[in-house]
Parts: C-alpha cells; sequence; structure tokens
C-alpha cells in the first residue's frame, strides 16, 4: 500500500486481569485512560484525495463510546481484557463494521493504557 493515515481515539474504563496472581496489582481492579489508534491503508487516492475521510470513521468512535466507555471491561468482552486483546477485539470489530464500507484497509490497532505503554495488532492479510 501506498498512502496511510492514523486516527485516535481515547475512553476511560476499568479492568482487572484475574488470571494473575494475587499479589499482582493488575489482579485488582483498576481504570486507564485508553488510547486507541488505528491505521488505514490504500494503494490508491479516493476523490478528493484521501485514503479515506476521518469523518467514515465516526462508527468506531460511536462503539467505544457505547460499548467500552466508563465499563469494566471483563464484562464486555469475551476475553481477558488486556491491552493485546483489546486491540485485536477492536480490529475485528472495525473489520466487520467499518472496513466494508471505506476504500480503505485496516491495517493495525494499538492500544495505549497510559502514556507509556502499548500493545499493538496488526491485521493479518491472505
Amino acid at each position: 500500500m501506498s498512502y496511510r493515515i492514523g486516527k485516535s481515539f481515547t475512553f476511560d474504563a476499568a479492568h482487572c486481569l484475574p488470571s494473575l496472581p494475587p499479589e499482582h496489582k493488575c489482579s485488582r481492579l483498576h481504570g486507564h485512560t485508553y488510547t486507541v489508534e488505528v491505521v488505514l491503508s490504500a494503494a490508491k487516492l479516493a476523490s478528493p484525495g484521501f485514503v479515506t475521510d476521518f469523518g467514515e470513521l465516526r462508527p468506531l468512535r460511536n462503539y467505544l463510546d457505547a460499548t467500552l466507555d466508563h465499563r469494566h471491561l471483563n464484562k464486555v468482552i469475551d476475553v481477558e481484557p488486556t491491552s493485546e486483546n483489546l486491540a485485536r477485539h477492536i480490529a475485528e470489530w472495525f473489520r466487520e463494521h467499518v472496513e466494508p464500507t471505506i476504500p480503505a484497509s485496516l491495517e493495525m490497532v494499538r492500544v495505549h493504557e497510559s502514556p507509556t505503554s502499548w500493545a499493538e495488532y496488526q491485521v493479518p492479510r491472505s
């Protein structure tokens, strides 16, 4: 792909990682201000010269607000809500609900749980 764009979104949520030992701080309920970054690509630009219009990413913003924001993530997604699992969950949702409606392909989703820590899921291409 020749062109790439990125867009960031934030949401606040709580989670715990119960498979960790009880003495691990992340085994206890705690919260983060998450930042989600998506990177999209296209081999050619759509009119008037976009990979995709950023406005066409609004469904992702709406999904994050309605489903993840100010939620207990353990009760929302069906896997342990690590940043890695959240990145994959968001990528799969995006590919099903947004990607078919836009002229671009999702390359990756990065989830920051703090300003200095992140996990990334790169979308496999066949």
